[in-house]
């Protein structure tokens, strides 16, 4: 086992019941990124809210619908999903399930015009 770098930050270990969250694009990872930056406490609480209930049709999270409603990943079709992590902002994550993991495709900083 290697040493510990001093300040080292401790990875919180998951639940065996919690979801994995991962970044499908490297632009979701920019999105993610500058919404923490901008939103802290709100993506805290997304972050828990993925990682145990990311199918829970709620205000702040529900399925996409007509042509944004599924997509397509290595010739597996996904239910496409919309979090927000606060109620007024614009901000908005798109993400897919895959077995116990969310895989985060679009992280829009402001209400993404496909939706509008």
């Amino acid at each position: 086992m290697a040493a510990a770098k001093k300040d080292e930050l401790v990875p919180r270990p998951p639940k065996r019941t919690e979801y994995e969250i991962r970044f499908a694009t490297t632009n979701a990872r920019k999105g993610w990124r500058d919404l923490v930056a901008t939103i802290r406490n709100p993506m805290a609480e997304t972050w828990d809210f993925l990682t145990r209930t990311p199918l829970s049709t709620t205000p702040t999270n529900y399925r996409l619908k007509g042509e944004l409603a599924t997509i397509q990943r290595s010739r597996e079709t996904y239910d496409r999903w919309q979090h927000k992590p606060t109620m007024k902002g614009t901000a908005r994550i798109w993400f897919y399930v895959d077995g116990h993991t969310v895989f985060l495709e679009q992280v829009h900083t402001s209400h993404p015009n496909e939706t509008k």
